[in-house]
């Protein structure tokens, strides 16, 4: 698919795998909409790529149909990259014997997954409006799932479960948009070299990097923008859910 002239919105585009996939994307052409509760980080990104920054809640409907609306309004609307999400620990029972917090639980599954389904029905809808491309093409989503969707560690209950929704929703929302001929793919990051580990000491970090297979280093917010941009533009690429993790199978901690 080719992508210049066109837009795109991007959630969790103020920092890592966002801000880098925004880069990308407006690199080739692509006019962004950044998304994102950030205010001074998302102004920047949006500042440097020639594109708009929304504040939006990814779960608030109308907050997010003005993301789109935006993004439209800039060029047609063909690329959706979902990248917001938070992931705090907790136990499903604690070492004081404390159940998981339901509410915090609740809210991980509302952020990572209803926000992701949000972002996804509402950019859908306004991509099924453009003009058709080669074979009818009018569009491409990419999610952001996790390794944890498979290999979920001792505390991620919440997050595991978050990131494994979007694994399971990949293939019936490709399903579901093949008939107005939008694709949908999902990449499942390792360990990323993003904001969630910035205030691990490089020691941590480094110990992280020795558990992956090879190479063993963490991952790079540009590998992450490059295979986004890859599924974005590859008309073939459809339905399937993509693991970036130098081969790492992860322990239980």
């Amino acid at each position: 698919m080719d992508v210049a002239g066109t837009s795109a919105v991007v959630t969790g585009g103020a920092s890592g795998l966002g801000a880098a996939t925004a880069r990308r994307l407006a690199a080739a052409g692509v006019r962004v909409v950044v998304v994102d509760l950030q205010d001074d980080l998302g102004d920047a990104v949006a500042d440097q790529v020639g594109g708009a920054y929304i504040n939006a809640d990814v779960t608030d409907e109308g907050a997010i149909q003005a993301a789109v609306d935006a993004a439209v309004e800039m060029a047609p609307l063909r690329i959706l990259v979902n990248c917001a999400g938070i992931a705090p620990p907790a136990r499903t029972v604690n070492r004081d014997g404390e159940p998981h917090e339901l509410r915090m639980f609740e809210k991980v599954i509302a952020v990572n997954l209803v926000g992701s389904f949000n972002c996804i029905r509402l950019a859908a809808a306004a991509m099924a409006r453009t003009d058709p491309l080669d074979h009818g093409e009018r569009g491409a989503i990419v999610n952001t799932a996790s390794v944890a969707a498979f290999d979920g560690q001792i505390g991620q209950a919440a997050y595991s479960a978050s990131k494994g929704g979007i694994v399971g929703l990949t293939l019936p929302i490709a399903r579901d948009l093949s008939s107005i001929g939008v694709r949908v793919n999902t990449i499942a990051p390792g360990i990323m070299d993003t904001p969630m580990l910035a205030g691990l000491p490089e020691k941590a970090k480094e110990s992280l990097g020795h558990q992956v297979l090879f190479p063993q280093r963490l991952g790079t917010t540009a590998e992450y923008a490059d295979l986004a941009y890859f599924l974005v533009t590859h008309s073939y690429m459809n339905g399937e859910t993509v693991r970036m993790d130098g081969g790492i199978r992860m322990a239980p901690k």
